[in-house]
């Protein structure tokens, strides 16, 4: 009686659609080659580590950190290529501030829209808010926009804000720029691109800011390789930045955050060897996977790989694989563009082996 009580209680107080919400899983990876989450693989050097801990020493937990995080915003500015005069903003990863722009967005009645299959994200805190939003199919035979469709929901939804991954995930592709040239030039509300893998890719919209007044530009440092630190940012029109700003919580970016990340951005060098180290292995991995038989493997301007199983069921191989102690990310939705979808990150040289011939034998097996 107690257990229904309280379940009537939390429908009551709860609002509705998030009662209707799911939860976002993380699958556990403990003991697994972990090849589902987009990270760096490579670690620090060891004599860069000693000098990120004596930086570390400085760090005065008691006091709150700078709430504006200078320092850090100094740093990005050179390091993202932020143009001059554009304003800067930090999140706590880039799903803060994806839930402040959508926070700030006037009326319930306004609409979010993005190309689908995308981040699951930009849906997700839309419902979280209250916010219609409006899903429109990529391409399925190579996940391109499908153009005709943008402008038909672009023209029948007036979205306050559209999102686009560039490079996009989780198809690795990244869009055609005049196609999001068009869509900046042809929607009423903000466009959000989302460059969370722009390391990896041959483009950026960045030094566009100053062509567009509605253009977002949101980036992340946890594909770079600093996870663990939780660090995105948006650059736009101070217009918008300074609006947005104000919903951003005080203190946002810790203390510990704010000197590993300058620390980190001054060792610019190690991570863009990293990169090149992972681009170079993603084209070597693309090659091995499309010489395998029964496989799409899709073209990826990020630091993964998603291929369509054309023989297997998606959840057979994946399942085979997680035997076998590598872990992907299972894309597969019934009748949907990612039916039989599998999606592999770049790992160190011998977990992409292991991955292959681990998926060699899932697919005999």
């Amino acid at each position: 009686m107690a257990g229904s009580n309280l379940e009537n209680r939390v429908e009551a107080l709860i609002r509705p659609e998030i009662l209707a919400l799911k939860a976002y899983h993380v699958q556990a990876s403990a003991g697994y080659v972990k090849l589902d989450a987009m990270e760096n693989p490579y670690v620090w050097p060891t004599e860069m580590i000693e000098e990120w801990l004596g930086v570390l020493r400085s760090a005065k937990p008691n006091r709150y950190p700078d709430p504006a995080a200078d320092g850090v915003r100094a740093a990005l500015r050179i390091h993202g290529g932020v143009p001059d005069g554009a304003g800067l903003m930090l999140g706590n990863g880039s799903d803060e501030l994806i839930q402040i722009i959508l926070m700030a967005v006037a009326g319930r009645n306004a609409k979010v829209l993005a190309p689908e299959p995308t981040f699951v994200m930009y849906r997700q805190i839309a419902g979280s808010l209250g916010l219609s939003f409006v899903g429109v199919p990529l391409r399925e035979e190579d996940f391109a926009l499908d153009m005709d469709a943008m402008r038909a929901a672009i023209r029948d939804h007036a979205p306050a804000v559209v999102f686009l991954a560039y490079p996009n995930n989780p198809t690795g592709n990244a869009f055609a720029v005049d196609d999001v040239l068009e869509i900046l030039r042809i929607s009423p509300g903000l466009v959000v691109v989302d460059e969370a893998y722009a390391p990896f890719a041959d483009d950026s919209f960045m030094s566009r800011l100053g062509n567009f007044d509605n253009l977002l530009v949101m980036r992340t440092l946890s594909k770079l390789g600093l996870a663990g630190l939780r660090l995105g940012y948006l650059a736009g029109h101070t217009a918008w930045i300074d609006q947005l700003d104000k919903l951003r919580l005080p203190y946002n970016i810790n203390e510990l955050t704010q000197l590993t990340v300058s620390f980190a951005l001054s060792r610019q060098a190690v991570f863009d060897r990293q990169v090149a180290d992972i681009r170079r292995d993603r084209a070597s991995l693309a090659s091995a996977l499309r010489a395998v038989a029964g496989l799409r493997v899709y073209p990826s301007q990020a630091n993964f790989i998603t291929l369509r199983l054309l023989e297997h069921e998606a959840a057979h191989v994946f399942d085979g694989l997680k035997r076998r102690g590598v872990l992907v990310k299972n894309l597969h939705t019934p009748a949907g563009p990612l039916q039989n979808c599998l999606r592999v990150t770049v790992g160190l040289p011998e977990e992409n082996a292991r991955f292959l011939a681990a998926l060699e034998d899932a697919l005999i097996g």
